[in-house]
């Protein structure tokens, strides 16, 4: 029998083919720039004239070349704190997540646990359940957390989302013989964790790993809720904290009546616009910097911790 060799040259397109193609390029080329521009906006806005984003000038290129916004940013002493309050919160509580969700998915994905499945029921519940806020709050401040960094880290420990998802790969993914095998030759359930799954499971684990890390860097609400210490706060609190007092200073400004003030106020609202976006950028290049690095493990491991439920 022949063997038929097919390249680019006998495989042809037909009509209705080429018009799809050309709408699915079409359509990805969109969502890319609806996702870029945005991103693109935030920059030039930033480094643009205060009063030309105010009047609505910036749109594809910036106008009246300025780092103003910057210098006033990076002069701010809070808004280092708040980054070395984020990064430390970030890193210790994924640290947290991951010593949680990833035992607790392992463990979830052996068929022979004994209540196996009571306990995955119970985590689903807590899935749609919850106590509210102010049962949390009386909860933590009978353990003394509140005001204290550890709030931030401990708080919502584990998603259950991630658990499944985790526990999906671990049941698909890593093959019962390789267990077998490994108990054969003596290895303890404790060796098989560390020696076969960790090593086996880079993709799921970087997935979760930016689940959690972009969660705690972009959160502000626990801070919010739980700290009244300007010295605990991470860096989304401060730069809220910092458009919300350059705002309340113009609507005071403008309670005043003095034209002087006024005057003052107004310049200033207009370097807080583009200091808002410099802040926007500040605060979205550490996640923008990281992903490239686990893009490869993200997109393998959020599609096959997936497929099967």
């Amino acid at each position: 029998m022949s063997k038929v060799s097919l390249n680019k040259s006998t495989i042809k397109n037909t009509k209705g083919d080429k018009v799809f193609l050309f709408i699915v390029y079409s359509m990805v080329i969109l969502v890319v720039l609806l996702c870029a521009y945005p991103l693109y906006l935030t920059v030039i806005a930033s480094i643009s004239d205060p009063y030309a984003v105010y009047s609505g000038k910036v749109n594809l290129i910036p106008h009246g070349f300025s780092v103003n916004s910057y210098k006033l940013v990076f002069t701010n002493s809070a808004i280092w704190r708040g980054y070395r309050n984020s990064i430390i919160y970030t890193v210790a509580g994924t640290a947290f997540n991951l010593f949680l969700t990833i035992p607790s998915a392992y463990a979830l994905s052996k068929k022979r646990m004994y209540g196996r499945n009571f306990l995955m029921t119970v985590f689903l519940i807590t899935m749609y359940f919850g106590g509210g806020m102010i049962p949390h709050y009386l909860l933590y401040k009978n353990m003394g957390l509140i005001d204290t960094p550890w709030i931030l880290i401990i708080n919502g420990g584990v998603s259950v989302y991630n658990v499944i998802v985790t526990r999906t790969y671990f049941q698909n993914n890593i093959p019962e013989a390789l267990f077998e095998a490994a108990r054969i030759d003596g290895a303890s359930e404790l060796r098989c964790f560390f020696k076969l799954v960790l090593p086996l499971s880079a993709p799921i684990i970087a997935v979760i790993t930016l689940y959690y890390a972009v969660g705690h860097w972009s959160g502000y609400f626990s801070a919010l809720i739980y700290t009244h210490n300007q010295e605990l706060q991470p860096l989304q609190l401060v730069l809220r904290n910092i458009l919300i007092l350059n705002e309340s200073a113009y609507t005071d400004a403008l309670q005043s009546g003095d034209a002087e003030l006024i005057a003052d106020a107004s310049r200033q609202a207009y370097q807080a616009l583009t200091m808002k976006y410099a802040l926007v950028f500040i605060s979205s290049a550490p996640m923008l910097a990281i992903y490239p690095f686990v893009q490869k493990h993200f997109v393998k491991g959020i599609m096959v911790g997936s497929l099967k439920g």
